[in-house]
């Protein structure tokens, strides 16, 4: 019998090494843990990334999304292999939903314009936070050492990805978990409790943790997951 796996999905302005240090908390003898590496491109092409990464796993998967990719397990989630979702300050969209109209109910608490905008060869764009801004925006939380280097290791996001509409909402039919820091400027903490309450996920607030909390507050992070795990696929694991 396949053990559970746990996949971790980064999100905007991220990558898959932001989850190293809740990977080093989850127990790999239960359940095998995957940090996938998504494009960023938006919801359609990301969805379709991450389908077929879960079509090449066995057993049942706990989905764990950051941020916009809280839009991106959304939609993969209706796959029957997936047994729970877990957003960590992740977005939670209706179906036929985008990340903007959530934004535009309660918007995000970061002031000033601090994303820059780079055109692309085939006439698109893509979106990156402004390295001197990222530390008192993203992760106030996490030394200055650690948040240089995500400043400068961050993957960009496609302009457009904000205005792509949700296919799905997994969290209709699936048990769904969701974990924020208090003090998030991206994504409102009044935006996560009315998604949160409406999707009726589980959740945890984690007093004073930024938006990066992953990073920050791993340990409350792995929490979350190891429950979602342990309720969703309880049989799998011993």
């Amino acid at each position: 019998m396949s053990k559970p796996t746990v996949v971790l999905v980064h999100g905007a302005f991220g990558d898959a090494s932001s989850w190293r240090l809740v990977f080093a908390r989850l127990d790999t003898r239960e359940y095998d843990v995957l940090a996938a590496a998504i494009p960023l491109r938006g919801a359609t092409a990301d969805v379709a990334y991450l389908d077929a990464v879960i079509d090449q796993l066995d057993g049942p998967v706990v989905l764990v999304g950051h941020s916009y990719s809280g839009s991106v397990i959304t939609v993969s989630g209706v796959s029957d292999k997936v047994a729970g979702l877990v957003y960590v300050a992740g977005f939670v969209p209706e179906e036929g939903e985008t990340i903007a109209d959530l934004q535009a109910r309660f918007p995000s608490l970061a002031m000033g314009n601090f994303l820059q905008s780079r055109p692309l060869s085939d006439g698109s764009a893509e979106l990156s936070v402004d390295p001197g801004r990222f530390r008192d925006i993203f992760c106030p939380d996490v030394s200055e050492a650690e948040a240089t280097f995500m400043a400068h290791a961050q993957r960009p996001l496609a302009a457009t990805a904000f205005e792509e509409k949700a296919a799905a909402a997994a969290w209709r039919v699936k048990p769904s978990w969701g974990v924020f820091g208090t003090a998030d400027q991206p994504i409102a903490p009044q935006l996560h409790r009315f998604s949160h309450e409406r999707a009726g996920i589980k959740t945890t607030e984690v007093e004073g943790a930024s938006h990066f909390l992953l990073v920050s507050q791993p340990e409350a992070v792995a929490a979350v997951i190891r429950e979602a795990v342990q309720a969703s696929a309880p049989d799998m694991v011993m």
